[in-house]
């Protein structure tokens, strides 16, 4: 049976086998005896069919789902097949296009082709013809999504380098930055000398032990670092101080978790690293500052940083007292376990220090 369209010329010759896989193509032509044939010869060819009767049609088709091509008639009013490709490509730009028309003008089958069409076939059009042809633009759609694909997995990869190389060197910024404070503020207590770094060393290796994954071992140490650094706004004289303190020079004290975050806000970058340091005087049955949390409400490096801090002013010397021992240290903080120290924390505290000394800790 021959299926023809008079107006347009279209003969097409019914397949001998019929394409199993089903797939969306859009028929776009003005002729509903076209669109007719055309959709009964590529449904018994095992594709899908939806129709359109217009350019406007097809675009707003387009618009409301996908498809794996279309076949657009050339010469068509209002909007000419040449004025649907851009527009196509611009809603699905891996929509395959092949143009249909009655007649074979190379001018504008290249008008075609240069406007993103993938082939330019002429009516009439038999079967065996048609079927290369949208297997080709099938084809060609399937190497358009590889390379997009492939495009895409490139720029996330180079993007994501990028992004990891600011982040490394916002880190180093954030050290170096610290490092100059951390100096300033140790000018004004040499007592406060090298308190950081081993509050920072100690609490990595806490995490550590504590099985934390990587980042925040590092999140941990770099906490570390920071976590006193609003003592540079702590008056000489009250760092000094032989005796007791007065409450309100103990407020002032206090203030230094304050003045620290205030100095560190505009390095937002380190997310996680900022609650640490916001965290690191709380005390697990909720009697620490400035917030008074409890538990697990406190964060998992302000619990750490706590034990860690404890044990280095600890074995410290300090103006008001001399440095204690590190076994003496760990045990004293045995009492501490519970009220200020989180009971894992202080077990794994007590591991590394025992590890560290090379003994066995009852």
């Amino acid at each position: 049976m021959l299926l023809t369209s008079p107006r347009n010329g279209l003969i097409i010759v019914p397949p001998t086998a019929q394409e199993t896989r089903a797939l969306p193509l859009l028929v776009v032509d003005d002729d509903a005896a076209v669109r007719r044939s055309l959709g009964t010869v590529l449904a018994s060819l095992g594709y899908s069919v939806e129709t359109a009767d217009s350019g406007q049609a097809a675009l707003a088709m387009l618009v409301r789902g996908k498809f794996a091509a279309m076949l657009c008639d050339v010469r068509m009013p209002q909007l000419s097949g040449l004025e649907v490709i851009p527009s196509a490509r611009d809603i699905d730009p891996e929509l395959a296009i092949i143009m249909v028309s009655a007649v074979n003008e190379a001018e504008t089958a290249t008008q075609a082709l240069r406007a993103g069409a993938v082939d330019y076939v002429t009516k009439p059009i038999e079967i065996d013809s048609m079927k290369e042809s949208i297997e080709r633009a099938l084809s060609e759609r399937a190497a358009t999504r590889r390379r997009s694909q492939r495009a895409l997995r490139e720029a996330v990869a180079s993007r994501t380098a990028a992004l990891e190389r600011e982040k490394a060197g916002l880190r180093a910024l954030t050290i170096s930055t610290a490092e100059a404070l951390l100096k300033a503020m140790e000018a004004k207590d040499p007592y406060l000398k090298g308190h950081s770094t081993r509050v920072s060393e100690l609490a990595g290796q806490v995490a550590q032990t504590l099985g934390l994954d990587a980042e925040t071992v590092e999140n941990v140490r770099l906490a570390g670092r920071l976590a006193d650094i609003g003592k540079i706004g702590t008056r000489e004289d009250v760092l000094h101080k032989n005796g007791p303190l007065t409450p309100e020079e103990f407020d002032h004290v206090q203030d230094h978790v304050r003045i620290g975050l205030e100095i560190l806000a505009p390095l937002n970058h380190l997310g996680v690293v900022l609650d640490y340091v916001h965290d690191h005087h709380e005390h697990y049955d909720g009697t620490g500052y400035p917030r008074a949390l409890e538990g697990s409400a406190i964060s998992i490096g302000g619990r750490i940083l706590a034990g860690a801090d404890a044990f280095v002013a600890l074995t410290s010397r300090r103006a008001y007292r001399e440095m204690m021992a590190e076994t003496d240290a760990i045990e004293h903080l045995r009492e501490s376990a519970g009220s200020l120290l989180d009971w894992a924390v202080y077990a794994a505290l007590r591991t590394v220090i025992a590890e560290r000394l090379g003994i066995a800790l009852d």
